[in-house]
């Protein structure tokens, strides 16, 4: 399909060409309609002229292959596709604006950053539990709905861990787009959903400074740069920069993946609770590394990554975010114990977990003044303490576990709320005795089981053990 010859009106596979929008580097775009079908659409049609890049043409099938797969709020919704007599692609034509329009004014102040940046990371939280790795995350390719969620878009250079790579298979040379590409994909795995977050953290450098944190290397000999030559830490560029920002963005921007966040949701936690990121050397960095440094960094460079011996649910799996519920009353003292070791029965079995200790402080229906107790001590301060106390018995890391109080008069759908708003895999919550009132009403545990968009574990006192229910 010659798109130089396509004109408004003409019909294709009974799709009407309504109107062309702006092109990409390879494919041309068409505002379509079609009779029954009452969702916006656009026709991708890739460009496929004599001596085009056959990158294009794989591409093409790729992207087919992969979109047709995908659903949910993330991604456009996949409509149609053509053959190679007639190559096409019909998706959803997503409103809003694209993450590029955001580079006109940069830097941009760092709480917009971080909120850009969770946006992004929960859609590729999402993208990467259908099995796919995007691998040419750009500020281009991502779309801000008018709702705000983020959608990503051109997956012509993705892999899907359940189909064939046709990239990899058809090209042995490293394929992405230069500013963006992660260590490993220079060194030809494009199997590790972690590639994305570095190319997030490269999106989250530019945010934040104006730069892009390896310049624009147009060859893959110059991509080897990042293999031992670190950035200009972001708050040399803009001292208006926080720590807890710089320590996310380095964090992102590691060359060992296994240095990175393990996952895109633990990323997208931390961006949105600043102030419990946990700072390391990261953080106050002013300058690159010392030449020796990167010398030996250098030496030891690999050729090509070793083979992979992990899968993308694999990985996921394995960094789970926890939420514990944690109930402080005072009677509740033996559930909490409870409570405890099974949470050090979840962690045991998922080193990579992160966990979250929630509690939800009650508030009145008529709100007077609930920031104080009668002896005028902060109770949103005397919980987080108390959370604390309770987490020391866990002996995880620091930068594993954050504490949460959140206000509500109904527990059960502010821990509902809370798992769904931050992409909670598992969570962990005690349920104390019955009463008449408890199994009129329902209980907390069991409306959480019932609604939420996650596992639950419910633990209960051992039979014969006791307390007062409320």
């Amino acid at each position: 399909m010659n798109a130089k010859r396509l004109e408004a009106g003409q019909v294709i596979d009974g799709f009407t060409l309504e109107g062309p929008l702006d092109p990409g580097g390879m494919a041309s775009f068409w505002r379509v309609s079609r009779a029954g079908t009452d969702i916006p659409m656009v026709m991708k049609i890739p460009l496929m002229r004599r001596g085009e890049d056959p990158i294009t043409i794989v591409g093409f099938e790729v992207e087919q292959m992969i979109l047709a797969r995908l659903n949910g709020p993330h991604v456009p919704r996949f409509v149609a596709a053509g053959d190679f007599e007639r190559p096409y692609i019909v998706m959803e034509y997503v409103a809003g604006r694209s993450v590029r329009t955001f580079l006109e004014r940069v830097p941009l102040a760092p709480a917009e950053v971080a909120d850009i940046g969770a946006r992004i990371a929960f859609a590729l939280h999402d993208l990467h539990r259908q099995h796919v790795i995007h691998l040419d995350l750009k500020p281009s390719n991502v779309i801000l709905r008018d709702d705000g969620e983020a959608v990503l878009i051109d997956f012509g250079l993705s892999r899907h861990d359940q189909l064939p790579d046709l990239m990899a298979e058809e090209f042995d040379d490293p394929i992405g787009t230069g500013p963006y590409v992660s260590p490993e994909q220079v060194l030809r795995d494009r199997g590790d959903p972690r590639s994305d977050l570095f190319a997030l953290g490269v999106i989250l450098y530019f945010l934040a400074t104006g730069e892009r944190p390896f310049g624009e290397p147009m060859r893959g000999g110059e991509w080897r740069r990042r293999l031992w030559r670190d950035p200009v830490p972001p708050r040399r560029r803009n001292d208006k920069i926080p720590p807890w920002l710089q320590e996310i963005i380095l964090r992102c921007l590691e060359v060992d993946p296994t240095e990175r966040y393990a996952t895109a949701a633990q990323l997208a936690f931390d961006l949105q609770h600043p102030e419990q990121v946990a700072l390391t050397a990261r953080a106050s960095r002013l300058e690159r590394d010392a030449r020796l440094t990167v010398f030996m960094r250098w030496l030891r460079a690999p050729k090509r990554a070793p083979p992979r011996r992990r899968t993308l649910s694999g990985l996921l799996a394995g960094a789970p975010i926890v939420m514990a519920a944690i109930d402080l009353a005072p009677e509740a003292s033996g559930l909490r114990e409870a409570l405890a070791t099974a949470v050090r029965r979840v962690l045991a079995t998922a080193p990579g977990a992160r966990l979250a200790c929630v509690n939800i402080l009650k508030a009145p229906q008529v709100v007077i003044d609930t920031e104080v107790d009668a002896q005028g001590r902060s109770m949103h301060l005397q919980r987080l303490v108390a959370l604390k106390h309770w987490a020391r018995a866990l002996a995880a890391a620091d930068d594993r576990v954050t504490y949460h109080v959140i206000e509500s008069n109904d527990p059960a759908a502010a821990i509902i709320d809370y798992a769904r708003h931050t992409q909670i895999d598992h969570i962990v919550m005690g349920a104390r005795g019955s009463s008449s009132m408890r199994r009129l009403l329902g209980s907390v545990s069991a409306k959480v089981v019932a609604e939420a968009p996650c596992t639950v574990t419910v633990v209960r006192l051992p039979a014969g053990e006791t307390q007062p229910a409320s």
